[in-house]
């Protein structure tokens, strides 16, 4: 079944939102969610991130690793291929903005170990995606992984400054809000049909 791009852009980022749905993503989603200055920064290195390792990985697992029959390696070389390019990312960031690379702090690293980036790059694979597919989807797929983000820390800011039972206050409150949150989200289940 051919799915038009607008139904993949609109199917990644609400209905099948890579934190809220398919849960890939949340050590970043729970770590950097307390604000969203934070959140909108580490959502634009997600999605530089995710869009170079999308390009990169199918590249080389169509040009390389399938070629020469390597496809075992696929999990190891896709590994690599995004550790890189979270190093690129912690250098440019820390020479061009270095006020954002002080507030991504930790969290930075994160980005290596985020298996959103790591399953987008294999997802694109398993769906058989053409190369436009497999940029477009990367693009849309942490596009929504920043809305979850900011909507997420928009919310935490809230509870803040709100009177919250202590027994709730930080984590539990935080996990029965992000579960309230992908709740809501279940309501886009059917806008689009998804690859």
């Amino acid at each position: 079944m051919e799915i038009s791009i607008f139904a993949l852009i609109i199917g990644a980022i609400f209905v099948n939102n890579v934190v809220l749905a398919q849960f890939l993503g949340i050590c970043p989603f729970l770590g950097v969610s307390k604000d969203v200055k934070s959140s909108l920064g580490m959502g634009g290195a997600v999605l530089f991130v995710m869009l170079l390792a999308t390009l990169v990985t199918y590249l080389i697992y169509h040009y390389l690793l399938i070629p020469f029959n390597l496809g075992y390696l696929q999990t190891i070389a896709y590994i690599l291929v995004i550790a890189g390019l979270v190093q690129m990312v912690e250098i440019v960031l820390k020479k061009i903005a270095p006020a954002l690379y002080q507030t991504l702090g930790v969290f930075l690293p994160l980005i290596t170990t985020n298996c959103a980036v790591l399953g987008v790059a294999i997802l694109v694979v398993q769906k058989d995606m053409n190369l436009l597919q497999s940029v477009v989807y990367a693009a849309s797929i942490a596009v929504g992984f920043t809305l979850a983000l900011v909507i997420f820390a928009g919310l935490r800011e809230q509870m803040e400054l709100t009177g919250t039972p202590k027994g709730m206050r930080g984590v539990p409150i935080a996990l029965v809000t992000a579960g309230i949150l992908a709740m809501a989200f279940m309501g886009f289940n059917g806008l689009v049909p998804l690859p």
